[in-house]
């Protein structure tokens, strides 16, 4: 019985279906999946690191599947930081691959200094190939 396709990279694999199998050098290879706001802003370290954080700094995903305000939560880091979290309302795919040990990675793609603290910090989600 063959796996069903996570909903992750049910697309994914549309879209890179005609490409032929990926390169010796794959993991290399990221795809962006999925673009968020930073949940928390003012509440963990980014407000308090604003002035180090550069645009395209790696940020890393852990899972806490024991949050007890939301079992699908994802805490972002930034240099073993907590900064936040992947919105409750943009988390379930994240979650569900991480789960299932797809390898997902996460960037600052935008900081802005914008007075909105779900404006101030955008993360990108990418998925290795």
């Amino acid at each position: 019985m063959r796996a069903r396709p996570a909903p992750l990279l049910a697309g994914l694999a549309l879209v890179l279906g005609g490409l032929g199998p990926p390169a010796a050098d794959a993991q290399h290879i990221r795809v962006l999946v999925q673009r968020s706001p930073l949940a928390g802003f003012q509440y963990h370290g980014a407000a308090i690191h604003w002035e180090a954080l550069r645009e395209g700094d790696p940020l890393q995903l852990v899972r806490e599947p024991d949050n007890p305000h939301d079992p699908r939560a994802v805490r972002v880091e930034w240099r073993g930081i907590m900064l936040g979290y992947l919105p409750r309302a943009e988390n379930r795919e994240v979650a569900r691959e991480m789960d299932q040990g797809t390898p997902l990675s996460a960037r600052i793609g935008r900081l802005s200094d914008d007075p909105n603290p779900w404006k101030r910090l955008r993360i990108d989600v990418l998925l290795g190939l």
